[in-house]
């Protein structure tokens, strides 16, 4: 149709929308210089892996990881870390991103959109992976370490970049769409395509629309939101592939008149985008460390924690417990009734509140139906009272704070109370590396321990531990220590 009654008339090729333009000439011309971006990026692609070792303890998790039908296997394909799958770079990229968002534990990017920006290791590390090992097979020599950190680095900055100003759930669109559009950038970029190849992909990317936040919400949470983010990544995976056959791409996918992204799937409005890409995001990002919760409750969480000693022998003569949070907690994890399953009680911070009150302790078994079966966790819920604290919303829009603050106190029947605990800034937050990095180390040889017999889980470790060198490790050598 090359006249309608909506939307321009003119068969004219337009010039390709300024968001493309912008993200392919990142992806295909910036060096990254920060050495803070880089050795941040070795804690972010330590503590995603480590997230993914940790789901493999889980059957809902496993029973949905290896090749699409059984058998479809590829010689000289992707390893998936942890276990013994070769695959295709799209199915390897499904697996991984799985993997490291199951538990609701890897890295958060919290802003007018949230999201997870190590999602996208699922689509880097299995193409990086499958690239080396053709190139391999080929005689020329494979990616090293320091690719895949770039590519980390990259596709952090586009989906932190994206999400700084344009919330995308206000119009009910999931962020999983973040997560394809920065695999597909960074993905084209490592299969060698040029701007030009980048900006076709991305339209792609685009086009495709996004997954409704349906799964993330009352009253129908459920999994998805724990493979979702996997299934975006392998899809950028396959744009990817796409783009580089030389098939075209679609200039203004985002502007086109009643078309395009903005008309279609957002209001009418452009997206907002006031910040130059470069790496941010990544030397910005918040690791989730002690707790694997919704960040928004994190710190919720640890003031729990802190609380619990003044509690945990007074649950029967708690009168209320009342909880500040920032505006975008009350709306997204502020959950009351029933919780039918783990991915909706790591959505509700009333839960994720009463564990740790009552426990002393977050795991992620915590979310599991043996310990929700305790009835205290629920009528210690039935208590509490979430009400947004201004100032905390202020600050969590803050460029220069961007904190994350929670505040509980527990009231007791006669009157008396515990003290107000609020906690601003999470251990995974930049204003506490010195103290979080250690910690996510911690997670890290746990994490091992759950997987690998001592000896390989040590020259796992030592393959992280020196920036350098892990930097000039091909990838190849470096998948190989994780596979099974």
């Amino acid at each position: 149709m090359s006249a309608t009654d909506r939307g321009t008339k003119s068969s004219k090729r337009p010039k390709p929308d300024k968001e493309l333009v912008d993200i392919a000439k990142y992806v295909a011309k910036k060096d990254i210089k920060s050495d803070e971006a880089y050795d941040t990026a070795r804690y972010c692609l330590m503590d995603t892996l480590a997230c993914g070792m940790l789901a493999l303890q889980y059957p809902a998790c496993t029973k949905l990881l290896g090749p699409v039908v059984p058998g479809a296997q590829m010689a000289d394909g992707a390893k998936v870390p942890g276990t013994p799958y070769q695959l295709d770079p799209v199915q390897a990229a499904f697996n991984i991103g799985a993997m490291v968002r199951w538990l609701d534990f890897n890295d958060t990017w919290l802003a007018a959109e949230w999201g997870h920006p190590s999602d996208n290791l699922g689509g880097i590390l299995a193409v990086a992976d499958y690239l080396s090992r053709q190139r391999l097979a080929q005689g020329k020599k494979p990616l090293v370490m320091k690719d895949v950190l770039t590519a980390m680095i990259k596709a952090h900055e586009i989906q932190g970049v994206l999400a700084l100003e344009n919330s995308f759930n206000r119009v009910g669109l999931d962020h999983v769409m973040l997560v394809r559009i920065a695999t597909t950038a960074v993905a084209t970029g490592m299969l060698g395509g040029n701007q030009q190849d980048i900006s076709n992909a991305l339209s792609h990317a685009f086009i495709d629309g996004s997954a409704l936040r349906t799964y993330r919400h009352a009253p129908n949470t459920g999994s998805r939101k724990s493979w979702a983010a996997g299934d975006a990544s392998a899809r950028g995976v396959r744009l990817a592939l796409v783009a580089m056959t030389g098939e075209m791409g679609y200039p203004t996918a985002l502007s086109a008149d009643f078309w395009g992204f903005n008309d279609v799937l957002f209001k009418g409005n452009k997206l907002e985008i006031n910040q130059a890409y470069d790496s941010y995001v990544m030397e910005n990002i918040l690791f989730k460390i002690s707790f694997p919760a919704e960040f928004h409750a994190q710190t919720a969480v640890e003031a729990a924690m802190t609380l619990h000693e003044q509690v945990r022998e007074r649950l029967d003569e708690v009168e209320k417990v009342v909880i500040e949070t920032q505006e975008a907690g009350v709306r997204i994890i502020d959950k009351e009734g029933p919780l039918d399953n783990p991915a909706d009680r790591d959505h509700c911070i009333q839960y994720m509140v009463a564990v740790p009150l009552i426990f002393g302790r977050l795991t992620a078994d915590d979310y599991e139906d043996s310990v929700a079966a305790d009835p205290r966790i629920d009528a210690l819920r039935e208590k509490m009272e979430v009400v947004e604290n201004k100032q905390f919303s202020k600050d969590y829009l803050d460029e220069k704070k961007r904190s994350i603050g929670n505040a509980v106190q527990v009231h007791f029947k006669d009157g008396s109370k515990t003290d107000r605990v609020a906690v601003e800034y999470p251990i995974g937050h930049r204003r506490r590396r010195k103290e979080g990095i250690p910690v996510l180390v911690d997670k890290f040889h746990r994490a091992l321990a759950t997987r690998f017999a001592p000896r390989r889980a040590e020259a796992i470790r030592k393959a992280c531990d020196k920036q350098k060198a892990l930097e000039r490790m091909p990838v190849n050598e470096f998948v190989d220590l994780w596979a099974l």
